[in-house]
C-alpha cells in the first residue's frame, strides 16, 4: 500500500502543528482516499485510539465505514475512559461512568495517520482522537493532550522534535502459557547477559528482519536495534520525528513488536522492571526544539553551545519532574525500577554525557546534534502523555525565564530535596496538588488523572502478591 507516502514526503522541520490536527477530512479528500485504498485491494481498515494507560483501543470497518467516518467521525464507547488497564470500571470516575450512562465519544479519524499493516495485507489503519459533547477535544484523550502542548509550542516559535527508544525483554511464551504460568518460570528468548551482542543478534537474524522490514513496512522508522544487558533483552530506537508523529510511532511500535513476536510463537513486555534481579526497561525520550531549520538549543556563543531556551527548558522540566513524575511513570511496577545501581535516575538532576542523571546533555557543541535524552521515562510509559508532560514543562521553564541549576558530575545519587518519589502513592499526591500541570495539561486531564492513577494503587493495595504469601504464609 503506497498511501502513506504522500505523507512522509512532508519536511518534519517546516511541519506547522496545525497540519496534524484531526479534523474530519473534506468529502473530495475522502473520496479521492477511498478510490485509492480500493485500487490497492484494502478490504477493512482498523481504526481506533489510545487509551490513558497506553492501550490501542480500536476495531475492524468497512470501507464503506470508513468512508463515512473520514467525513463526519464516528461513535467510540467512552468506557475506555472509565476502565483501567484490565476493563476493570472505575469507582471514582468523573469524565464517564454509571453518573453519565457511558455514552458514545465523538472519535475523529487523523489521515495523516494512514498505513498499512504488513500482517494483515488486505487491512489499512488509522488513528484517532476524541471529542466530548461539545465537541471540544475530550479531557481524556492524550493524542489530544499532546497536540495542544505542540500548538503551543507553536505559538511560542518553536517545533519540538522527539526520538523514543524502548528496551524490551523478549520470551519464547505464547499468550496462552503467559496465562497458564502467572508471569513465572518464564524462559527468555536468549540465555546469559549479552548487551550489544552482534552473536546473538545473528542466531535471532529472522526475528530481527521481521521487526526491521514490519516497522518499516507499518511506517516507524526504526534506526537501531541491539541487545542489551539481560537474558533476551533488546533496544530499539525511534528514529526522530515532529512530536505528535513521534508519539504515533512510539505507541505503535509497542503494538506492532507485541504482534510480530507473537507471529514467531514469542511474547514481548515493556514492564518497567519485570524481574528484581535484571536491570529495567527504559523509555528515553530525545528532544529538541526546532525554529525552522534551526535548532533552537543550539548557541554557539553560549557555554557548551547549549542555548538560553535550551538551558530554561532543561530547567522546567527538572523544576517540575517531581511533581510530574506520575505522568512519566504511571504504574506501581515503574517505580520498581527506581533502585540504585540500574542505571534509573533517582534525582532531579543533569548533566552532559551523564546516564546517571534524569536529563543527559547530548550532542553539546554541534549544532545540528544537540539535544537532551529524558532518562526518567520507562518503556511501560505512555508516549503521548509522557511527551506532552515533559515537553510542556520544558516551555513552562522558557515562560517562566528559570534558570538551569548546576550541572551534576559524577553520580546524581539519590537523596535531597531533588529526590524523585518512589511510589505511585507519593507520585499521585504529588501531582494531585500540582498548580504547575493544570496550567501545562489542563485541570480536566490531570484532574482525570490523578482518579485513575488512586484507583491504580487502591488495586495494589487490596492485592496478596507472591511476595507476602512466601513470607508470610506458614511462618506467622
Amino acid at each position: 500500500m503506497k498511501a502513506r507516502k504522500t505523507a512522509t514526503k512532508r519536511k518534519a522541520r517546516n511541519d506547522s502543528p496545525a497540519a496534524h490536527r484531526a479534523d474530519p477530512m473534506a468529502k473530495a479528500s475522502a473520496d479521492e482516499m477511498m478510490t485509492k485504498l480500493e485500487a490497492q485491494g484494502i478490504k477493512e481498515a482498523k481504526i481506533g485510539g489510545f487509551d490513558v494507560d497506553g492501550v490501542l483501543r480500536g476495531k475492524y470497518v468497512s470501507l464503506d465505514k470508513l468512508r463515512s467516518a473520514l467525513k463526519k467521525g464516528f461513535g467510540f464507547c467512552d468506557v475506555i475512559f472509565g476502565w483501567d488497564i484490565a476493563d476493570a470500571v472505575y469507582d471514582n470516575g468523573i469524565v464517564t461512568g454509571p453518573h453519565t450512562g457511558y455514552p458514545d465519544a465523538h472519535a475523529v479519524l487523523d489521515p495523516l495517520t494512514l498505513r498499512s499493516i504488513p500482517w494483515e495485507p488486505s487491512v489499512a489503519a488509522l488513528l484517532c482522537e476524541f471529542r466530548d459533547a461539545d465537541g471540544k477535544d475530550h479531557p481524556a484523550c492524550p493524542r489530544s493532550l499532546l497536540r495542544r502542548v505542540v500548538e503551543r509550542a507553536g505559538k511560542m516559535g518553536f517545533v519540538p522534535k522527539v526520538g523514543s527508544e524502548y528496551e524490551f525483554f523478549m520470551f519464547q511464551e505464547t499468550r496462552d502459557t503467559l496465562e497458564d504460568k502467572a508471569g513465572r518460570g518464564l524462559v527468555p528468548l536468549d540465555p546469559g547477559m549479552f548487551g550489544y551482542s552482534w552473536v546473538r543478534s545473528g542466531q535471532d537474524s529472522e526475528l530481527m528482519r521481521s521487526i526491521l522490514d514490519g516497522m518499516r513496512d507499518f511506517d516507524i522508522h526504526v534506526e537501531g536495534l541491539h541487545t542489551e544487558t539481560g537474558p533476551g533483552v533488546y533496544e530499539a530506537a525511534i528514529q526522530y520525528d515532529d512530536a505528535l508523529r513521534a508519539a504515533d510511532q512510539a505507541a505503535l511500535f509497542k503494538v506492532a513488536m507485541k504482534q510480530i513476536a507473537h507471529r514467531h510463537g514469542l511474547s514481548a513486555t515493556f514492564m518497567a522492571k519485570w524481574n528484581e534481579k535484571l536491570p529495567g526497561c527504559s523509555g528515553h525520550l530525545h528532544q529538541s526544539l526546532w525554529q525552522g531549520d534551526r535548532n533552537a538549543f543550539y548557541d554557539p556563543k553560549a557555554p557548551g553551545g547549549m542555548s538560553r531556551v535550551m538551558r530554561s527548558y532543561i530547567a522546567g522540566q527538572l523544576s517540575l519532574m517531581r511533581e510530574l513524575t506520575a505522568l512519566y511513570s504511571p504504574t506501581i511496577n515503574s517505580y520498581k525500577r527506581y533502585v540504585p545501581g540500574v542505571w534509573a535516575p533517582l534525582s532531579a538532576a543533569w548533566g552532559v554525557e551523564n546516564r546517571t542523571c534524569a536529563i543527559r546533555v547530548i550532542g553539546a557543541g554541534d549544532p545540528s546534534a544537540i539535544r537532551l535524552e529524558y532518562r526518567q521515562t520507562a518503556a511501560d510509559m505512555n508516549p503521548y502523555i509522557a511527551m506532552a508532560a515533559s515537553i510542556g514543562a520544558g516551555l513552562y521553564g522558557i515562560e517562566k525565564g528559570l534558570e538551569l541549576p548546576a550541572e551534576t558530575r559524577g553520580d546524581a545519587g539519590e537523596g535531597g530535596p531533588d529526590r524523585l518519589p518512589r511510589t505511585l502513592h507519593e507520585a499521585t499526591d504529588l501531582l494531585a496538588k500540582s498548580r504547575a500541570a493544570r496550567q501545562i495539561l489542563g485541570a480536566s486531564f490531570v484532574d482525570h488523572y490523578v482518579v485513575t492513577r488512586r484507583w491504580e494503587t487502591r488495586a495494589y493495595d487490596r492485592a496478596v502478591t507472591d511476595w507476602e504469601l512466601k513470607r508470610y504464609f506458614e511462618t506467622v
